[in-house]
């Protein structure tokens, strides 16, 4: 470790909102990196919520919050999946009555609270000098706010869904689309074998990158994602002409979360929503099931078709790191720790048409990043369009689509 007269100054590195193979390497990139540079490295426990419930006492017991991050702490944890540092979906500008800190409640006793200010100067009692979060849209957006109060923010974007603005790729999507099509192949066996229409539920709350992906790739028949509204008769007419033309008798439907029948709204699992004023999604996949058993003698000669219906949900955020999400947090890691070293901040690096790079870091909250329908997805046939291939990025869809 360096010693303090050598110390050029501390970072500090966070993951937040939900776990995705692939954050284990960034933290490893950026701690053995930043150790040789002459940074002392803080890893922040549960994403925003450790630096919020800090409390600003030497004799208080914060082992909860924050640890000093070695070489030998990452490198165990590395080549593994899931963070360990741990995550919430804590917001800190936007805190619940009930969930503030004990320490703090005499001073934040409004129905929701913004306790920013307690952040800003925890992060001075630590000594921070930068500050990397990793996540999503949710979590950097707070980073963006804090970067707005002056604090050097350097930020990494990690999804499972891919909807980042400003970049191609994000942290976990390569693995989910691997895990997708692994599963759906997997259970292609059980659909043949009974001659079955096959549903999966996969990731996307409002873009469905992690649905086309799968399906351009061959895992599936067709695709129902958040940015149109689909018939559910036109789905099941396709899917059933789809199973009588395949000698197996079966097709295969991916269906993102966040997926809406025409005239419907998102299917949520219950009322209660989390800090950013998320409900928890989840049942399309069950409802579109029940549908297309209903209506699918309608095209299939008077005769239904059974349905298998599968969730694949943590299955795909589980495990270890494919290759492409053990590479890009490193070069991801690193590409933080070299704008920090010329003394940059307030940007977000990012993959751009095949090449790293860096943006600034509010494109976060100023646009959104989802599917170009007339890009491309063919309404038509509820499937991604298969044409002009050139030039595009190595997963097809840019974060200016």
């Amino acid at each position: 470790m360096v010693t303090t007269k050598k110390l050029k100054g501390v970072i500090a590195i966070l993951t937040g909102g939900g776990d995705v193979p692939g954050l284990n390497p960034a933290i490893r990139a950026i701690t053995i990196r930043a150790n040789r540079e002459g940074y002392k490295v803080i890893g922040l426990r549960r994403g925003w919520a450790g630096i919020t419930e800090l409390i600003r006492d030497k004799k208080a017991d914060n082992s909860n919050n924050f640890v000093l991050l070695t070489d030998d702490i990452v490198n165990k944890a590395g080549r593994t999946g899931g963070t360990f540092l741990h995550s919430s979906r804590t917001r800190p500008s936007h805190m619940p009555k009930e969930k503030v800190p004990d320490h703090l409640k005499p001073d934040y006793n409004k129905e929701v609270n913004d306790l920013t200010p307690e952040i800003i100067k925890n992060l001075e009692w630590l000594g921070v000098d930068y500050l990397i979060p990793i996540g999503g849209d949710d979590t950097l957006s707070y980073g963006v706010r804090l970067y707005q109060e002056g604090v050097k923010v350097v930020a990494i974007p990690k999804t499972m869904d891919n909807d980042v603005p400003g970049t191609d790729y994000c942290i976990g999507f390569s693995t989910c689309v691997t895990r997708t099509i692994m599963m759906t192949n997997n259970l292609r066996t059980s659909a043949g074998s009974h001659e079955r229409i096959l549903v999966m539920e996969v990731f996307g709350r409002y873009a469905g990158f992690t649905a086309m992906l799968p399906t351009m790739a061959g895992a599936a028949n067709r695709c129902v994602i958040p940015e149109y509204r689909f018939d559910i008769e036109h789905l099941t007419e396709l899917l059933v002409h789809d199973r009588n033309i395949n000698t197996s008798k079966y097709s295969v439907v991916l269906v993102s979360e966040g997926a809406m029948f025409k005239g419907g709204e998102m299917v949520f699992q219950d009322s209660e929503r989390d800090m950013f004023g998320h409900a928890k999604l989840g049942g399309i996949g069950d409802l579109v099931s029940a549908e297309i058993k209903e209506h699918s003698a309608k095209y299939n000669n008077g005769r239904t078709i059974n349905v298998i219906n599968q969730k694949l949900g943590y299955l795909v955020r589980g495990g270890d790191p494919d290759a492409i999400d053990s590479i890009v947090p490193m070069a991801y890691g690193n590409l933080a720790l070299d704008l920090i070293l010329n003394g940059f901040y307030g940007r977000l690096v990012v993959l751009k048409n095949g090449r790293y790079d860096d943006v600034p870091l509010e494109v976060v909250t100023s646009s959104k990043k989802v599917i170009n329908l007339e890009k491309y997805y063919n309404i038509k046939r509820l499937r991604p369009h298969y044409h002009r291939f050139e030039m595009k990025p190595l997963f097809l869809m840019a974060a200016d689509s």
